[in-house]
């Protein structure tokens, strides 16, 4: 109460505060005099700490990834008081709720690949399945679209590219950047039924490249879930809260969200809280403990398909 007194005094007369919650005037001044708690002092500081936190990550972090954040600084903080705390504070995470748009539109002179997913998003290894879609991206000067190809094993953008036109070369040039930076051997790569992925174009680099389109049907987010996810947090977290006079912010603002901050540092909650970049690390590093304790054995990494 005396707390709430203090936050509003410079807008309301102290003796008015005190009087509508029902306090004595000499009990709030003998209340500021007195010297903080151990407890207290503490919480403040936890505040700062969980302030500097939810600032770095553009104000999106909510309690389960600032409550790790902690923890990875050596802070044991129980995730009820980060909650209580974030609530004194003002603060919360951004929720991730996505309208389902259909930016994909079905040629039906085309023949579509079949679906080798069947919704069974689940991969043991990373370049064992991609899966690919696009969206688009309103400025004021127009829309502006964006295509990415997802590891489905580690949750990375692995490739992306950006078109003023939903053309078979926009979804070329995302799986183009994915091989170009993954090398992979044999791949999935699941899309919806787009025109654009069913093109003949498309067909003919997948099977250049050794690699094998999978396509669940148009206008269903299910069948493409983890692309969709991705779409979803992409929104919430930057689209939805930013404007861009043109194409050129809008290409500069996704391109740095992707690459300095999704794919390095975000926490993914299916991936423990970490991030696609440091659950690979870890990944490769586990696979070189194994392969230094068995040097003379072959062992079958998970880095590779």
């Amino acid at each position: 109460m005396y707390q709430l007194i203090k936050a509003n005094q410079a807008q309301f007369p102290t003796r008015i505060l005190c009087e509508t919650l029902g306090v004595s005037h000499s009990g709030y001044y003998d209340w500021t005099k007195r010297t903080p708690s151990q407890r207290v002092i503490a919480n403040c500081r936890l505040i700062e700490q969980i302030m500097a936190i939810y600032r770095t990550s553009d104000c999106t972090y909510g309690r389960p990834r600032i409550t790790v954040e902690l923890v990875d600084l050596g802070i044991r903080v129980n995730h009820k008081r980060v909650d209580r705390l974030m609530r004194e504070a003002g603060i919360k995470g951004v929720s991730r709720r996505r309208g389902f748009i259909i930016t994909t539109h079905r040629n039906k002179r085309d023949r579509p690949a079949e679906d080798l997913v069947q919704r069974h998003f689940k991969a043991t290894s990373i370049n064992q399945l991609w899966v690919a879609d696009m969206t688009y991206i309103p400025t004021w000067a127009g829309f502006l679209y964006l295509t990415v190809v997802i590891d489905v094993f580690s949750r990375k953008v692995v490739g992306w590219a950006f078109g003023e036109t939903m053309t078979a070369n926009l979804v070329i040039n995302a799986l183009n950047m994915a091989l170009i930076t993954r090398k992979p051997g044999k791949v999935i790569h699941h899309s919806d039924r787009g025109s654009q992925y069913t093109s003949v174009d498309f067909g003919k680099r997948c099977k250049e490249m050794g690699v094998r389109p999978s396509m669940g049907s148009v206008g269903d987010a299910y069948d493409n879930a983890m692309a969709e996810s991705f779409f979803a947090s992409l929104e919430c977290e930057l689209i939805d809260r930013r404007s861009w006079k043109n194409k050129t912010e809008a290409r500069l603002a996704i391109f740095t969200w992707i690459e300095s901050w999704y794919n390095p540092t975000r926490r993914h909650s299916g991936l423990g809280y970490l991030s696609p970049n440091n659950f690979e690390r870890k990944l490769n590093e586990k696979n070189q403990i194994a392969i230094n304790c068995n040097p003379l054995s072959q062992v079958e990494t998970l880095s590779t398909p």
